[in-house]
Protein backbone atom coordinates (compact mmCIF):
# COMPACT_ATOMS: atom_id res chain seq x y z
CA UNK A 1 0.00 0.00 0.00
CA UNK A 2 1.27 3.45 -0.96
CA UNK A 3 2.47 5.70 1.87
CA UNK A 4 1.59 9.42 1.51
CA UNK A 5 1.68 12.56 3.61
CA UNK A 6 -1.58 14.31 4.46
CA UNK A 7 -1.04 16.97 1.78
CA UNK A 8 -0.29 14.36 -0.88
CA UNK A 9 -3.27 12.30 0.29
CA UNK A 10 -5.60 15.24 -0.23
CA UNK A 11 -4.50 15.93 -3.79
CA UNK A 12 -4.43 12.20 -4.65
CA UNK A 13 -7.96 11.87 -3.24
CA UNK A 14 -9.12 14.77 -5.40
CA UNK A 15 -7.61 13.08 -8.44
CA UNK A 16 -9.24 9.75 -7.56
CA UNK A 17 -12.57 11.54 -7.15
CA UNK A 18 -12.23 12.82 -10.72
CA UNK A 19 -11.49 16.46 -9.89
CA UNK A 20 -9.74 18.21 -12.79
CA UNK A 21 -9.73 21.85 -11.69
CA UNK A 22 -9.31 23.53 -8.30
CA UNK A 23 -9.91 27.26 -7.98
CA UNK A 24 -7.95 28.84 -5.16
CA UNK A 25 -5.44 31.17 -3.55
CA UNK A 26 -2.47 30.10 -1.37
CA UNK A 27 -1.50 31.12 2.13
CA UNK A 28 0.50 29.91 5.12
CA UNK A 29 -1.88 27.31 6.52
CA UNK A 30 -2.36 25.72 3.08
CA UNK A 31 1.27 25.69 1.88
CA UNK A 32 1.84 21.97 2.46
CA UNK A 33 -1.17 21.35 0.21
CA UNK A 34 0.12 23.74 -2.43
CA UNK A 35 3.49 21.98 -2.40
CA UNK A 36 1.66 18.72 -3.06
CA UNK A 37 -0.12 20.39 -6.00
CA UNK A 38 3.26 21.47 -7.41
CA UNK A 39 4.54 17.89 -7.38
CA UNK A 40 1.79 16.39 -9.54
CA UNK A 41 0.15 17.04 -12.93
CA UNK A 42 -3.34 15.55 -12.75
CA UNK A 43 -5.22 18.24 -10.83
CA UNK A 44 -4.90 21.74 -12.29
CA UNK A 45 -5.00 24.67 -9.90
CA UNK A 46 -6.45 27.99 -11.14
CA UNK A 47 -4.95 30.96 -9.29
CA UNK A 48 -7.64 33.60 -8.85
CA UNK A 49 -6.97 37.09 -7.48
CA UNK A 50 -9.47 36.94 -4.61
CA UNK A 51 -10.98 34.01 -2.74
CA UNK A 52 -14.55 35.16 -3.44
CA UNK A 53 -13.76 34.73 -7.13
CA UNK A 54 -12.53 31.18 -6.47
CA UNK A 55 -15.93 30.19 -5.12
CA UNK A 56 -17.83 31.92 -7.95
CA UNK A 57 -15.58 30.31 -10.58
CA UNK A 58 -16.12 26.87 -9.04
CA UNK A 59 -19.83 27.70 -8.93
CA UNK A 60 -19.94 28.58 -12.64
CA UNK A 61 -17.99 25.43 -13.43
CA UNK A 62 -20.50 23.35 -11.44
CA UNK A 63 -23.62 24.96 -12.92
CA UNK A 64 -22.44 24.56 -16.50
CA UNK A 65 -21.20 20.96 -16.17
CA UNK A 66 -23.28 19.35 -13.42
CA UNK A 67 -20.04 18.36 -11.68
CA UNK A 68 -18.95 19.41 -8.20
CA UNK A 69 -16.87 22.61 -8.12
CA UNK A 70 -13.73 22.62 -5.97
CA UNK A 71 -12.15 25.49 -4.02
CA UNK A 72 -8.92 25.71 -2.00
CA UNK A 73 -8.20 28.62 0.34
CA UNK A 74 -6.03 29.32 3.34
CA UNK A 75 -7.10 30.03 6.91
CA UNK A 76 -8.46 33.24 8.42
CA UNK A 77 -9.12 35.92 5.81
CA UNK A 78 -8.69 33.42 2.99
CA UNK A 79 -11.52 31.33 4.40
CA UNK A 80 -13.77 34.26 5.30
CA UNK A 81 -13.31 35.80 1.84
CA UNK A 82 -14.90 32.63 0.48
CA UNK A 83 -18.06 32.99 2.59
CA UNK A 84 -20.03 35.08 0.07
CA UNK A 85 -19.47 32.50 -2.65
CA UNK A 86 -20.37 29.64 -0.33
CA UNK A 87 -23.63 31.39 0.57
CA UNK A 88 -24.32 32.00 -3.13
CA UNK A 89 -23.95 28.29 -3.89
CA UNK A 90 -26.00 27.30 -0.85
CA UNK A 91 -28.96 29.49 -1.81
CA UNK A 92 -29.01 28.11 -5.37
CA UNK A 93 -28.29 24.47 -4.44
CA UNK A 94 -24.97 24.25 -6.29
CA UNK A 95 -22.59 21.33 -5.52
CA UNK A 96 -19.24 22.58 -4.26
CA UNK A 97 -16.45 21.42 -1.95
CA UNK A 98 -14.45 24.17 -0.23
CA UNK A 99 -11.16 23.07 1.31
CA UNK A 100 -9.84 25.57 3.84
CA UNK A 101 -6.47 25.49 5.48
CA UNK A 102 -6.46 25.94 9.25
CA UNK A 103 -3.84 26.76 11.87
CA UNK A 104 -2.05 23.82 13.46
CA UNK A 105 -4.17 21.62 15.73
CA UNK A 106 -2.37 22.68 18.90
CA UNK A 107 -3.00 26.36 18.08
CA UNK A 108 -6.74 26.10 17.53
CA UNK A 109 -8.61 28.16 20.08
CA UNK A 110 -5.61 30.36 20.95
CA UNK A 111 -6.41 33.22 18.54
CA UNK A 112 -3.36 32.24 16.54
CA UNK A 113 -2.24 34.25 13.52
CA UNK A 114 -4.89 33.95 10.78
CA UNK A 115 -7.11 31.67 12.86
CA UNK A 116 -10.86 31.68 12.25
CA UNK A 117 -13.39 29.01 13.16
CA UNK A 118 -14.30 28.21 9.54
CA UNK A 119 -16.61 25.35 10.49
CA UNK A 120 -18.51 27.62 12.88
CA UNK A 121 -18.58 30.65 10.59
CA UNK A 122 -19.87 28.68 7.59
CA UNK A 123 -22.27 26.35 9.43
CA UNK A 124 -25.53 28.16 8.46
CA UNK A 125 -24.62 28.22 4.75
CA UNK A 126 -23.22 24.75 4.08
CA UNK A 127 -24.85 21.40 3.61
CA UNK A 128 -22.20 19.81 5.85
CA UNK A 129 -18.71 20.47 7.16
CA UNK A 130 -15.72 18.40 8.27
CA UNK A 131 -12.74 19.14 10.49
CA UNK A 132 -9.88 16.75 9.67
CA UNK A 133 -8.14 15.52 12.80
CA UNK A 134 -5.76 12.91 11.37
CA UNK A 135 -4.19 12.42 7.92
CA UNK A 136 -5.65 8.94 7.55
CA UNK A 137 -9.17 10.44 7.67
CA UNK A 138 -8.59 12.47 4.49
CA UNK A 139 -9.56 9.91 1.80
CA UNK A 140 -12.86 8.98 3.46
CA UNK A 141 -13.72 12.62 4.26
CA UNK A 142 -13.07 13.67 0.66
CA UNK A 143 -15.27 10.83 -0.61
CA UNK A 144 -18.07 11.78 1.79
CA UNK A 145 -17.77 15.49 0.99
CA UNK A 146 -18.24 15.01 -2.77
CA UNK A 147 -21.06 12.52 -2.21
CA UNK A 148 -22.94 14.90 0.10
CA UNK A 149 -22.35 17.90 -2.16
CA UNK A 150 -23.72 16.16 -5.26
CA UNK A 151 -26.63 14.05 -4.00
CA UNK A 152 -30.11 14.93 -2.78
CA UNK A 153 -30.48 18.70 -2.83
CA UNK A 154 -26.96 19.71 -3.88
CA UNK A 155 -24.96 22.25 -1.92
CA UNK A 156 -21.56 23.34 -0.62
CA UNK A 157 -19.48 21.26 1.82
CA UNK A 158 -16.50 22.59 3.79
CA UNK A 159 -13.40 20.55 4.68
CA UNK A 160 -11.24 22.39 7.24
CA UNK A 161 -7.69 21.00 7.47
CA UNK A 162 -5.17 22.04 10.17
CA UNK A 163 -1.68 22.63 8.82
CA UNK A 164 -0.03 19.87 10.83
CA UNK A 165 -2.40 17.29 9.32
CA UNK A 166 -0.90 18.00 5.88
CA UNK A 167 2.76 18.09 7.01
CA UNK A 168 5.17 16.33 4.61
CA UNK A 169 7.31 14.75 7.33
CA UNK A 170 4.94 11.88 8.18
CA UNK A 171 3.40 9.38 5.78
CA UNK A 172 0.48 7.01 6.15
CA UNK A 173 -1.15 4.23 4.12
CA UNK A 174 -3.36 5.65 1.34
CA UNK A 175 -6.49 3.95 0.06
CA UNK A 176 -9.38 5.76 -1.61
CA UNK A 177 -12.77 4.23 -0.79
CA UNK A 178 -14.83 2.93 -3.71
CA UNK A 179 -18.15 3.61 -2.02
CA UNK A 180 -19.44 5.67 0.85
CA UNK A 181 -22.32 5.09 3.21
CA UNK A 182 -23.46 7.64 5.76
CA UNK A 183 -25.98 6.24 8.20
CA UNK A 184 -27.68 9.56 8.93
CA UNK A 185 -27.82 10.72 5.30
CA UNK A 186 -30.18 8.93 2.92
CA UNK A 187 -31.52 11.34 0.28
CA UNK A 188 -34.73 10.32 -1.44
CA UNK A 189 -34.24 8.76 -4.86
CA UNK A 190 -37.66 7.64 -6.07
CA UNK A 191 -40.97 9.31 -5.41
CA UNK A 192 -44.00 7.57 -3.92
CA UNK A 193 -45.80 5.78 -6.78
CA UNK A 194 -49.23 6.38 -5.25
CA UNK A 195 -48.57 10.11 -5.01
CA UNK A 196 -47.30 10.23 -8.58
CA UNK A 197 -50.48 8.47 -9.74
CA UNK A 198 -52.60 11.06 -7.89
CA UNK A 199 -50.59 13.85 -9.52
CA UNK A 200 -51.07 12.39 -13.00
CA UNK A 201 -54.84 12.12 -12.53
CA UNK A 202 -55.03 15.69 -11.24
CA UNK A 203 -53.02 16.88 -14.25
CA UNK A 204 -55.20 15.03 -16.74
CA UNK A 205 -58.38 16.43 -15.14
CA UNK A 206 -57.08 20.02 -15.21
CA UNK A 207 -58.92 22.72 -17.16
CA UNK A 208 -56.32 25.50 -16.76
CA UNK A 209 -52.99 23.79 -16.06
CA UNK A 210 -49.55 25.39 -15.80
CA UNK A 211 -46.18 23.64 -15.43
CA UNK A 212 -43.91 25.72 -13.17
CA UNK A 213 -40.28 24.55 -13.41
CA UNK A 214 -37.35 25.73 -11.30
CA UNK A 215 -33.62 25.25 -11.02
CA UNK A 216 -34.10 21.77 -9.56
CA UNK A 217 -35.10 20.53 -13.02
CA UNK A 218 -31.69 21.58 -14.34
CA UNK A 219 -29.73 20.38 -11.32
CA UNK A 220 -31.64 17.09 -11.42
CA UNK A 221 -31.05 16.52 -15.16
CA UNK A 222 -34.78 16.53 -15.83
CA UNK A 223 -35.03 19.01 -18.72
CA UNK A 224 -35.62 16.50 -21.51
CA UNK A 225 -38.23 14.62 -19.48
CA UNK A 226 -40.03 17.84 -18.53
CA UNK A 227 -40.07 18.95 -22.18
CA UNK A 228 -41.45 15.60 -23.34
CA UNK A 229 -44.17 15.64 -20.66
CA UNK A 230 -45.22 19.22 -21.42
CA UNK A 231 -45.33 18.66 -25.16
CA UNK A 232 -47.25 15.40 -24.86
CA UNK A 233 -49.89 17.17 -22.75
CA UNK A 234 -49.69 20.47 -24.67
CA UNK A 235 -49.62 22.36 -21.35
CA UNK A 236 -48.10 25.84 -20.90
CA UNK A 237 -44.72 26.05 -19.17
CA UNK A 238 -43.11 28.83 -17.16
CA UNK A 239 -39.63 28.85 -15.61
CA UNK A 240 -38.18 30.56 -12.59
CA UNK A 241 -35.07 32.72 -12.91
CA UNK A 242 -32.99 29.68 -11.93
CA UNK A 243 -34.93 27.36 -14.24
CA UNK A 244 -34.42 29.21 -17.52
CA UNK A 245 -33.36 26.70 -20.16
CA UNK A 246 -35.13 23.81 -18.46
CA UNK A 247 -37.74 24.18 -21.21
CA UNK A 248 -36.89 25.60 -24.68
CA UNK A 249 -37.29 29.38 -24.51
CA UNK A 250 -38.27 29.71 -28.18
CA UNK A 251 -41.05 27.10 -28.00
CA UNK A 252 -44.69 28.18 -28.40
CA UNK A 253 -45.69 26.55 -25.11
CA UNK A 254 -43.18 28.61 -23.14
CA UNK A 255 -44.77 31.57 -21.37
CA UNK A 256 -41.49 33.15 -20.32
CA UNK A 257 -40.14 33.65 -16.83
CA UNK A 258 -42.57 34.14 -13.95
CA UNK A 259 -42.28 36.18 -10.77
CA UNK A 260 -41.06 39.64 -9.83
CA UNK A 261 -40.01 40.51 -13.39
CA UNK A 262 -41.86 37.70 -15.12
CA UNK A 263 -43.97 38.09 -18.23
CA UNK A 264 -47.58 39.24 -18.12
CA UNK A 265 -48.79 35.96 -19.64
CA UNK A 266 -46.79 33.76 -17.24
CA UNK A 267 -47.87 35.56 -14.07
CA UNK A 268 -51.48 35.94 -15.17
CA UNK A 269 -51.75 32.30 -16.26
CA UNK A 270 -50.36 31.19 -12.91
CA UNK A 271 -52.88 33.34 -11.03
CA UNK A 272 -55.86 31.94 -12.97
CA UNK A 273 -54.71 28.30 -13.14
CA UNK A 274 -56.60 25.42 -11.55
CA UNK A 275 -53.68 22.93 -11.39
CA UNK A 276 -49.98 23.79 -11.03
CA UNK A 277 -47.26 21.20 -11.50
CA UNK A 278 -44.30 22.67 -9.60
CA UNK A 279 -41.07 20.80 -10.40
CA UNK A 280 -37.79 21.60 -8.62
CA UNK A 281 -39.03 25.04 -7.55
CA UNK A 282 -39.25 26.41 -4.02
CA UNK A 283 -42.02 29.05 -4.23
CA UNK A 284 -39.66 31.80 -3.14
CA UNK A 285 -40.83 35.35 -2.44
CA UNK A 286 -39.73 36.62 -5.87
CA UNK A 287 -42.38 34.32 -7.37
CA UNK A 288 -45.26 34.25 -4.92
CA UNK A 289 -45.58 37.94 -4.06
CA UNK A 290 -48.17 37.99 -1.22
CA UNK A 291 -48.47 34.35 -0.10
CA UNK A 292 -52.12 34.66 0.94
CA UNK A 293 -53.05 35.80 -2.59
CA UNK A 294 -50.97 33.23 -4.47
CA UNK A 295 -52.89 31.33 -7.17
CA UNK A 296 -56.14 31.21 -5.14
CA UNK A 297 -57.95 28.53 -7.18
CA UNK A 298 -55.06 26.19 -7.94
CA UNK A 299 -54.34 22.69 -6.72
CA UNK A 300 -50.58 22.32 -6.22
CA UNK A 301 -48.49 19.28 -7.20
CA UNK A 302 -44.98 19.82 -5.81
CA UNK A 303 -42.02 17.63 -6.80
CA UNK A 304 -38.74 18.22 -4.96
CA UNK A 305 -35.80 16.15 -3.79
CA UNK A 306 -35.71 18.16 -0.55
CA UNK A 307 -38.64 17.32 1.77
CA UNK A 308 -38.03 20.55 3.71
CA UNK A 309 -38.89 22.60 0.59
CA UNK A 310 -42.32 21.05 0.11
CA UNK A 311 -45.17 23.02 1.74
CA UNK A 312 -42.59 25.32 3.32
CA UNK A 313 -44.19 28.44 1.82
CA UNK A 314 -47.19 27.24 -0.20
CA UNK A 315 -49.13 24.16 0.90
CA UNK A 316 -48.94 21.29 -1.59
CA UNK A 317 -52.07 19.27 -2.36
CA UNK A 318 -49.98 16.44 -3.80
CA UNK A 319 -46.44 16.44 -2.35
CA UNK A 320 -43.87 14.17 -4.02
CA UNK A 321 -40.39 13.78 -2.52
CA UNK A 322 -37.85 12.35 -4.93
CA UNK A 323 -35.34 13.12 -7.62
CA UNK A 324 -36.78 15.06 -10.55
CA UNK A 325 -35.40 12.56 -13.05
CA UNK A 326 -36.98 9.49 -11.46
CA UNK A 327 -40.33 11.15 -10.66
CA UNK A 328 -40.76 12.62 -14.15
CA UNK A 329 -39.78 9.29 -15.72
CA UNK A 330 -42.51 7.51 -13.76
CA UNK A 331 -45.01 10.32 -14.34
CA UNK A 332 -44.39 10.30 -18.09
CA UNK A 333 -44.86 6.52 -18.25
CA UNK A 334 -48.19 6.83 -16.43
CA UNK A 335 -49.39 9.59 -18.78
CA UNK A 336 -48.53 7.42 -21.80
CA UNK A 337 -50.33 4.40 -20.33
CA UNK A 338 -53.41 6.27 -19.12
CA UNK A 339 -56.69 5.88 -20.96
CA UNK A 340 -57.63 9.39 -19.83
CA UNK A 341 -56.51 12.40 -21.85
CA UNK A 342 -56.66 16.14 -21.17
CA UNK A 343 -59.99 17.87 -21.82
CA UNK A 344 -59.39 19.11 -25.39
CA UNK A 345 -62.10 21.80 -25.33
CA UNK A 346 -60.98 23.19 -21.97
CA UNK A 347 -57.35 23.20 -23.08
CA UNK A 348 -58.23 24.94 -26.36
CA UNK A 349 -60.09 27.62 -24.43
CA UNK A 350 -57.19 27.99 -21.98
CA UNK A 351 -54.65 28.44 -24.78
CA UNK A 352 -56.94 30.97 -26.47
CA UNK A 353 -56.98 33.01 -23.25
CA UNK A 354 -53.20 32.75 -22.85
CA UNK A 355 -52.65 33.88 -26.44
CA UNK A 356 -54.88 36.91 -25.81
CA UNK A 357 -52.74 37.83 -22.77
CA UNK A 358 -49.60 37.27 -24.81
CA UNK A 359 -50.84 39.44 -27.67
CA UNK A 360 -51.84 42.22 -25.27
CA UNK A 361 -48.61 42.57 -23.27
CA UNK A 362 -46.15 39.90 -24.48
CA UNK A 363 -42.47 40.88 -24.43
CA UNK A 364 -41.81 39.17 -27.76
CA UNK A 365 -44.91 40.20 -29.75
CA UNK A 366 -43.98 43.86 -29.98
CA UNK A 367 -41.27 45.90 -28.24
CA UNK A 368 -42.36 46.94 -24.74
CA UNK A 369 -39.85 49.79 -24.71
CA UNK A 370 -39.02 52.95 -26.63
CA UNK A 371 -37.47 52.06 -29.98
CA UNK A 372 -37.59 55.54 -31.51
CA UNK A 373 -35.09 57.34 -29.27
CA UNK A 374 -31.41 57.87 -29.94
CA UNK A 375 -30.20 56.11 -26.80
CA UNK A 376 -29.43 52.39 -26.77
CA UNK A 377 -32.09 50.52 -24.78
CA UNK A 378 -30.81 47.67 -22.58
CA UNK A 379 -33.42 45.31 -24.02
CA UNK A 380 -32.00 45.95 -27.49
CA UNK A 381 -28.54 44.92 -26.30
CA UNK A 382 -29.73 41.53 -25.06
CA UNK A 383 -31.85 40.94 -28.15
CA UNK A 384 -28.84 41.72 -30.36
CA UNK A 385 -26.64 39.48 -28.17
CA UNK A 386 -29.09 36.61 -28.70
CA UNK A 387 -29.02 37.17 -32.47
CA UNK A 388 -25.24 37.45 -32.76
CA UNK A 389 -24.66 34.28 -30.70
CA UNK A 390 -27.59 32.40 -32.28
CA UNK A 391 -28.88 31.79 -28.75
CA UNK A 392 -26.08 29.29 -28.22
CA UNK A 393 -23.78 31.06 -25.75
CA UNK A 394 -23.22 30.41 -22.07
CA UNK A 395 -24.46 33.59 -20.39
CA UNK A 396 -23.37 34.52 -16.89
CA UNK A 397 -24.66 37.62 -15.19
CA UNK A 398 -24.14 39.81 -12.22
CA UNK A 399 -27.11 41.17 -10.26
CA UNK A 400 -29.39 44.05 -11.06
CA UNK A 401 -31.34 45.41 -14.00
CA UNK A 402 -28.95 43.86 -16.52
CA UNK A 403 -29.60 40.44 -14.96
CA UNK A 404 -33.35 40.80 -15.41
CA UNK A 405 -33.05 42.09 -18.97
CA UNK A 406 -30.82 39.10 -19.79
CA UNK A 407 -33.30 36.70 -18.21
CA UNK A 408 -36.20 38.24 -20.13
CA UNK A 409 -34.67 38.73 -23.58
CA UNK A 410 -32.02 36.02 -24.03
CA UNK A 411 -34.26 33.07 -24.78
CA UNK A 412 -32.46 29.99 -23.48
CA UNK A 413 -33.25 26.77 -25.36
CA UNK A 414 -30.84 24.55 -23.42
CA UNK A 415 -30.20 23.87 -19.72
CA UNK A 416 -26.98 24.93 -17.98
CA UNK A 417 -26.53 27.94 -20.31
CA UNK A 418 -27.88 30.59 -17.90
CA UNK A 419 -25.49 31.08 -14.96
CA UNK A 420 -26.58 33.65 -12.38
CA UNK A 421 -26.88 34.24 -8.65
CA UNK A 422 -30.59 33.87 -7.96
CA UNK A 423 -31.16 33.34 -4.24
CA UNK A 424 -28.39 35.47 -2.73
CA UNK A 425 -28.20 38.04 -5.54
CA UNK A 426 -24.43 38.44 -5.46
CA UNK A 427 -22.87 41.38 -7.29
CA UNK A 428 -19.44 40.36 -8.56
CA UNK A 429 -20.60 36.85 -9.46
CA UNK A 430 -20.62 37.25 -13.26
CA UNK A 431 -16.97 37.53 -14.29
CA UNK A 432 -15.46 34.77 -12.13
CA UNK A 433 -18.43 32.51 -12.93
CA UNK A 434 -17.71 33.09 -16.62
CA UNK A 435 -14.09 32.05 -16.00
CA UNK A 436 -15.29 28.78 -14.47
CA UNK A 437 -17.61 28.15 -17.40
CA UNK A 438 -14.86 28.91 -19.94
CA UNK A 439 -12.44 26.64 -18.10
CA UNK A 440 -14.95 23.80 -18.44
CA UNK A 441 -15.96 24.59 -22.03
CA UNK A 442 -12.81 25.80 -23.75
CA UNK A 443 -14.30 26.26 -27.22
CA UNK A 444 -17.69 27.67 -26.21
CA UNK A 445 -18.93 31.24 -26.46
CA UNK A 446 -19.09 32.60 -22.90
CA UNK A 447 -20.48 36.05 -22.20
CA UNK A 448 -20.84 37.88 -18.90
CA UNK A 449 -23.73 40.36 -18.87
CA UNK A 450 -22.95 42.91 -16.20
CA UNK A 451 -23.32 46.50 -15.09
CA UNK A 452 -20.71 49.12 -14.37
CA UNK A 453 -21.37 48.62 -10.64
CA UNK A 454 -21.26 44.82 -10.44
CA UNK A 455 -18.19 44.40 -12.63
CA UNK A 456 -16.06 46.40 -10.22
CA UNK A 457 -16.75 43.94 -7.38
CA UNK A 458 -14.39 41.29 -8.83
CA UNK A 459 -12.75 43.16 -11.69
CA UNK A 460 -9.28 42.01 -10.59
CA UNK A 461 -10.12 38.62 -12.14
CA UNK A 462 -9.27 40.09 -15.53
CA UNK A 463 -5.72 39.12 -14.58
CA UNK A 464 -6.82 35.50 -14.09
CA UNK A 465 -8.35 35.59 -17.58
CA UNK A 466 -4.97 36.74 -18.89
CA UNK A 467 -3.00 34.04 -17.11
CA UNK A 468 -5.20 31.12 -18.18
CA UNK A 469 -6.25 32.41 -21.61
CA UNK A 470 -9.96 32.56 -20.84
CA UNK A 471 -11.46 34.65 -23.69
CA UNK A 472 -14.76 35.58 -22.04
CA UNK A 473 -16.79 38.42 -23.49
CA UNK A 474 -18.02 41.07 -21.05
CA UNK A 475 -21.21 42.89 -22.06
CA UNK A 476 -21.54 45.87 -19.71
CA UNK A 477 -24.88 47.71 -19.72
CA UNK A 478 -23.53 51.00 -18.42
CA UNK A 479 -26.29 53.28 -17.09
CA UNK A 480 -24.01 55.26 -14.73
CA UNK A 481 -25.94 54.12 -11.63
CA UNK A 482 -26.86 51.19 -9.44
CA UNK A 483 -29.77 50.59 -11.79
CA UNK A 484 -32.08 48.36 -9.74
CA UNK A 485 -31.56 50.43 -6.60
CA UNK A 486 -32.32 53.56 -8.61
CA UNK A 487 -35.45 51.94 -10.05
CA UNK A 488 -36.81 51.19 -6.57
CA UNK A 489 -35.93 54.72 -5.51
CA UNK A 490 -37.91 56.03 -8.50
CA UNK A 491 -40.91 53.86 -7.68
CA UNK A 492 -41.02 53.99 -3.88
CA UNK A 493 -38.88 56.93 -2.74
CA UNK A 494 -40.00 59.71 -5.10
CA UNK A 495 -36.69 59.72 -6.97
CA UNK A 496 -34.47 60.35 -3.95
CA UNK A 497 -31.29 58.70 -5.24
CA UNK A 498 -29.56 57.98 -1.96
CA UNK A 499 -26.07 56.64 -2.80
CA UNK A 500 -27.10 55.02 -6.09
CA UNK A 501 -25.33 57.43 -8.48
CA UNK A 502 -21.60 57.44 -9.24
CA UNK A 503 -21.37 61.10 -10.28
CA UNK A 504 -18.24 61.23 -12.47
CA UNK A 505 -16.12 58.59 -10.76
CA UNK A 506 -16.42 55.64 -13.15
CA UNK A 507 -13.14 54.46 -14.69
CA UNK A 508 -12.37 54.50 -18.39
CA UNK A 509 -13.14 50.82 -18.96
CA UNK A 510 -11.47 50.76 -22.37
CA UNK A 511 -8.13 51.91 -20.94
CA UNK A 512 -8.56 49.59 -17.96
CA UNK A 513 -9.02 46.60 -20.27
CA UNK A 514 -5.93 47.57 -22.22
CA UNK A 515 -3.97 47.76 -18.96
CA UNK A 516 -4.88 44.09 -18.35
CA UNK A 517 -3.91 43.19 -21.91
CA UNK A 518 -7.47 42.85 -23.17
CA UNK A 519 -9.67 44.61 -25.74
CA UNK A 520 -12.00 47.43 -24.72
CA UNK A 521 -14.84 48.74 -26.90
CA UNK A 522 -17.17 51.65 -26.15
CA UNK A 523 -20.57 51.68 -27.84
CA UNK A 524 -22.68 54.82 -27.71
CA UNK A 525 -24.83 54.67 -30.87
CA UNK A 526 -27.72 52.34 -31.57
CA UNK A 527 -26.79 51.94 -35.24
CA UNK A 528 -23.37 50.48 -34.35
CA UNK A 529 -24.53 48.04 -31.65
CA UNK A 530 -24.94 44.83 -33.66
CA UNK A 531 -21.81 45.36 -35.75
CA UNK A 532 -19.75 45.95 -32.62
CA UNK A 533 -21.17 42.79 -31.02
CA UNK A 534 -20.24 40.81 -34.13
CA UNK A 535 -16.74 42.27 -34.00
CA UNK A 536 -16.50 41.35 -30.33
CA UNK A 537 -17.43 37.68 -30.83
CA UNK A 538 -15.22 37.41 -33.91
CA UNK A 539 -12.21 37.86 -31.59
CA UNK A 540 -12.43 34.28 -30.36
CA UNK A 541 -9.12 34.26 -28.50
CA UNK A 542 -9.38 37.62 -26.73
CA UNK A 543 -11.17 38.94 -23.67
CA UNK A 544 -13.35 41.77 -24.94
CA UNK A 545 -15.10 44.31 -22.70
CA UNK A 546 -18.02 46.11 -24.35
CA UNK A 547 -18.83 49.30 -22.47
CA UNK A 548 -22.33 49.92 -23.84
CA UNK A 549 -23.85 53.24 -22.84
CA UNK A 550 -27.56 52.50 -22.32
CA UNK A 551 -30.54 54.72 -21.50
CA UNK A 552 -30.06 55.53 -17.79
CA UNK A 553 -33.75 56.13 -17.03
CA UNK A 554 -35.04 52.77 -18.27
CA UNK A 555 -36.77 50.45 -15.81
CA UNK A 556 -37.28 46.69 -15.89
CA UNK A 557 -40.89 45.76 -16.62
CA UNK A 558 -43.12 43.90 -15.98
CA UNK A 559 -42.70 44.19 -12.22
CA UNK A 560 -44.93 42.73 -9.53
CA UNK A 561 -46.69 45.28 -7.36
CA UNK A 562 -45.42 45.00 -3.79
CA UNK A 563 -46.39 44.81 -1.04
CA UNK A 564 -49.80 43.11 -0.78
CA UNK A 565 -50.11 42.29 -4.48
CA UNK A 566 -50.93 38.97 -6.16
CA UNK A 567 -49.20 37.50 -9.20
CA UNK A 568 -51.59 39.31 -11.53
CA UNK A 569 -50.82 42.73 -10.00
CA UNK A 570 -48.03 44.18 -12.14
CA UNK A 571 -46.51 47.39 -13.35
CA UNK A 572 -46.25 47.04 -17.13
CA UNK A 573 -44.51 50.39 -17.63
CA UNK A 574 -43.90 53.58 -15.66
CA UNK A 575 -47.52 54.63 -16.24
CA UNK A 576 -49.37 51.35 -16.91
CA UNK A 577 -50.56 48.93 -14.27
CA UNK A 578 -52.74 45.82 -14.50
Amino acid sequence: MEMLSGGDMLIRALRDEGVEHVFGYPGGAALHIYDAIFRQKDVQHILVRHEQAATHAADGYARSTGKVGTVLVTSGPGATNAITGIATAYMDSIPMVVISGQVASDKIGEDAFQETDMVGVSRPIVKHSFMVKHPQEIPEIVKKAYYIAATGRPGPVVIDIPKDVTAPGETFPYEYPEKVKIRSYNPAARGHTGQIRKAVQLLLDAKRPVIYAGGGVIQGNGSELLTELAQRLNYPVTNTLMGLGAYPGMDRQFLGMLGMHGTFEANTAMHHSDVILAVGARFDDRVTNTVSKFCPNAKIIHIDVDPASISKTIAADVPIVGSVESVLTEMLAMVKESEDTPDADALKSWWKQIEEWRARHGLYIQPRYDTAGDRIMPQEVITALHEVTNGDAYITSDVGQHQMFAAQYYRFDKPRRWINSGGLGTMGFGLPAAMGVQMAHRDAMVACVTGEGSIQMCIQELATCTQYHLPVKIICLNNQALGMVKQWQDMQYEGRYSESLYEDTLPDFVKLMEAYGHVGMRVTRKDELKAKLEECFAMKDRVVFMDIQVEPKEHVYPMLVAPNGSMRDMWLSKTERT
